[in-house]
């Protein structure tokens, strides 16, 4: 059977600072590819999206493309960030399935055979999720268990929980979400919101092998919280919620004084209660705003109508 010239497969990677990942993991995850049971996705590519990389990260993918022309790559001008770099992976992979992974090996590649029974049964999504989190940190655990149910506790667009990016996306997934305008991007929110017809595979979560992560834990709260208010005007409402309790309390406590003045007299005015009722109120305000603050500016940058990215060049791709 000859093998298509358009994939089948595409793997999307995104990588930063990853040069002496680049090797284990086109060995390892040509190595599965090429052992498929399916002929034909055995028609694959992988696709690096190089997030601005400021060691040899590109030069590492440049030797693989040229041992095998279906190691591809797009360079980015700058560091655009995770999320434009997946948007990136999905603009330019041509397969009829593409699969987003991490080079770091943690999500292993064995899984995609898994996959791509589930999607050749009629699944257009099939994501990956860890049955074993034993590599990741306690407060890191329990921060994501926190996150997650926070996060389908707010938005009507439910994440599995524990599945990351790593998953198979069809084709008419993919265009759904190539359509999408919004600058302020959170991908496990999209493809929860693409719906169509789902299913998991688990699998168990190892050690990264080579480097170091990227994600620090502020960068996690940053992508927590566009999460959120990508997702969800929740936060929103529930602020007005608690506008209105405290505004009520507020007035029943001015009624209480002014109950108290007529019958007792004119109390002399205690500093104390004076101060906690300025700082609450004051405290209260600023959350408020801060919280109106998080969406003004996502409504900034969507007005702005910048690019996700900027591609610098590109390797292996007409």
């Amino acid at each position: 059977m000859a093998v298509p010239t358009v994939p089948i497969l595409s793997i999307i990677v995104p990588v930063k600072d990853e040069e002496d990942a680049i090797a284990p993991f086109v060995a390892r995850a040509g190595a599965v590819l090429d052992a498929l049971d399916d002929p034909a996705a055995k028609a694959w590519e992988i696709l690096f999206i190089d997030d601005g990389s400021s060691d040899a990260t590109l030069a590492a993918i440049i030797i693989a493309n040229q041992a095998d022309p279906r190691i591809r790559a797009i360079s980015f001008s700058r560091n655009f960030g995770k999320e434009p770099a997946l948007s990136a992976g999905l603009d330019f992979a041509q397969g009829a399935a593409v699969i987003p992974i991490d080079v770091d090996l943690q999500d292993p590649p064995e899984v995609i055979g898994e996959m791509i029974k589930a999607w050749r049964a009629g699944h257009e999504v099939v994501y990956g999720v860890r049955r074993n989190r034993a590599s990741d940190s306690l407060p890191k655990r329990l921060t994501a268990d926190l996150y997650y149910r926070a996060h389908n506790r707010l938005s009507h667009d439910k994440i599995p929980e524990h599945a990351g990016d790593f998953r198979l996306l069809d084709r008419k997934v993919v265009d759904v979400i190539k359509a999408m305008p919004e600058r302020n991007r959170f991908m496990k929110g999209l493809f929860a919101w693409s719906g169509f017809k789902q299913t998991a595979v688990e699998y168990d979560r190892v050690e990264r092998s080579v480097g170091t992560t990227k994600f620090r834990y502020w960068k996690l709260w940053t992508l927590a919280l566009d999460g959120i208010t990508s997702a969800s005007t929740a936060p929103l409402r529930i602020w007005s919620y608690i506008g209105v309790i405290v505004a009520l309390l507020s007035f029943l406590y001015a009624l209480y004084i002014i109950v108290s003045t007529i019958i007792t007299g004119v109390d002399a005015p205690g500093y104390a209660s004076l101060m906690t009722a300025v700082l609450f109120f004051g405290g209260l305000q600023l959350i408020s705003l801060g919280v109106l603050g998080e969406y003004v500016g996502r409504i900034l940058v969507e007005t702005k109508q910048r690019p996700l990215y900027v591609v610098r060049e590109t390797f292996g791709i007409d």
